[in-house]
């Protein structure tokens, strides 16, 4: 299935590319443009700037667009009235901060999220980092104990590569008591090199779910 794309509309060209460079670095493989400042390069948005992002952004899964400000937001809005019923039905604008909005969002769509998905992980991604329930696991089946190996800890890559590939498990899984498929809730923990994680899974990919952080942690990550 070929990922849900996102564009990235921001008053900045430079703040647009930005995010789009981040957003990339956390799930690779994911259409993402940007539609930053004004056709002349200044400060502001652009019609045809945001009708170019979302062809570009678009591989027939839809596009998920999210904004600075809500001039922007007017700007995607008018873009979306003069597309075909087709095209418009596969557009959704998020409500969502910028950067944390666009990491969730890209993750989502990464393992496999479709539309909807995605733009509800964009929309939830800050309030889940600060409350997010972590999942019922019952007795957990499968347990570990890891310590972090690379030298800055779990990170945004880091947690985005957990969190992508654990949501593609049969299981629930839990690192230090939050949720292990919740990219900003895994960095909210700014666990360091050197530090515990305590990963409790339960569900028929338990022990594939643990073999799966096992590795990446004890790999440092790629990074060591």
């Amino acid at each position: 299935m070929t990922p849900v794309g996102l564009l990235i509309v921001s008053h900045s060209a430079r703040l647009a590319e930005g995010v789009v460079e981040v957003a990339g670095q956390m799930a690779d493989g994911v259409p993402l443009a940007a539609a930053g400042g004004t056709d002349d390069g200044g400060v502001g948005t652009s019609f045809e700037k945001v009708m170019d992002g979302v062809g570009s952004a678009d591989s027939g899964e839809g596009v998920v667009v999210l904004t600075d400000l809500g001039s922007a937001v007017m700007t995607a809005e008018s873009v979306l009235e003069f597309l075909d019923d087709d095209q418009r039905a596969r557009i959704r604008i998020a409500d969502a901060a910028l950067v944390e909005g666009a990491v969730a969002a890209a993750v989502a769509s990464k393992a496999g999220a479709g539309l909807d998905g995605v733009a509800r992980a964009a929309e939830e991604a800050v309030r889940g980092a600060e409350a997010e329930e972590p999942p019922e696991l019952g007795e957990p089946t499968e347990s570990a104990v890891l310590t972090l190996e690379n030298p800055m800890g779990l990170h945004a890559r880091p947690a985005a590569v957990l969190a992508g590939r654990l949501s593609a498990f049969d299981a629930e899984v839990t690192i230090n008591g939050v949720d292990g498929q919740s990219v900003m809730a895994l960095m909210a923990l700014g666990a360091r090199q050197g530090q515990q994680l305590v990963v409790e899974a339960s569900g028929p990919d338990a022990a594939k779910a643990i073999a799966f952080v096992r590795g990446q942690v004890e790999a440092g990550f790629g990074e060591v």
